[in-house]
């Protein structure tokens, strides 16, 4: 009977090891940027529930398979995380970094923003970063490459349309017109970003992350009263579904 508990164990791991190296040969070439764009809660004190999802996000991202070096995270304190040493919260700094990690690599573009939103964007320290300025940036920087764009935030259906392309599978934390929720100073994360963080070991591919995401974001709201529901948002191109990798 130890034998055979030796023998599942081994196989267990090897299956694990080729997981994570079929991963690591699908991503090792994708470029990823997780950006945190505030840290107020929704009562307008302090909360870690964006950085705390920008960090954990970027560590997932790392685990599946992505390299170190082209995962770029951004907080809007930066100087407070010395052990990620992510960059300021900026427009123009984001869009270089993506400039310069789209030079570097030849593949996909993940893309992750997480933050208040309102029906005119999402909140970007002081401002509010527009759906098309996200999509002249992805336009400038990922264009006909395979791209998973991921936009955590109230209102952040609005993204959709401006950025809707063949290539690009979008996914929202809530409709154009909904608020999305768990955003308050004792929450850890928001609802949809530990619903990603919850839905990614167990996802093959992002198109099935998107929708074990929607159903988990459902049936929180369902378990805790909140209403209306979220209904967080998944489109995905044409090209997008083939193109997109699978990595289990």
């Amino acid at each position: 009977m130890r034998g055979i508990f030796r023998l599942l164990a081994v196989s267990a791991v090897a299956v694990l090891a080729a997981s994570q190296a079929s991963a690591a040969g699908v991503f090792s070439d994708w470029a990823a940027i997780v950006v945190a764009g505030d840290w107020h809660a929704h009562d307008g004190g302090p909360s870690e529930a964006f950085d705390n999802a920008r960090r954990d996000i970027a560590r997932d991202l790392v685990q599946l398979g992505f390299a170190p070096e082209n995962v770029e995270q951004f907080s809007v304190r930066p100087d407070n995380y010395h052990d990620t040493r992510p960059q300021a919260s900026d427009a123009h700094s984001i869009a270089t970094a993506l400039w310069d990690l789209s030079n570097k690599t030849n593949s996909g573009c993940l893309v992750y923003f997480t933050s208040h939103g309102s029906p005119s964007g999402i909140v970007m320290g002081n401002d509010t970063y527009a759906p098309s300025s996200m999509s002249q940036m992805l336009d400038n920087t990922c264009s006909g490459r395979p791209t998973v764009v991921v936009v955590s935030a109230c209102f952040s259906g609005v993204f959709v349309p401006a950025l809707q392309a063949p290539n690009r599978m979008i996914l929202t934390a809530a409709r154009p017109d909904r608020a999305s929720f768990g955003c308050g100073s004792s929450n850890y994360y928001t609802f949809f970003d530990q619903c990603v963080l919850e839905t990614l070991p167990a996802s093959p591919d992002f198109p099935t992350l998107g929708r074990g995401v929607q159903a988990c974001v459902a049936a929180r709201e369902k378990k805790e009263h909140m209403a209306p529901p979220s209904e967080p948002q998944l489109w995905i191109g044409a090209e997008a579904q083939t193109s997109l990798p699978r990595w289990r």
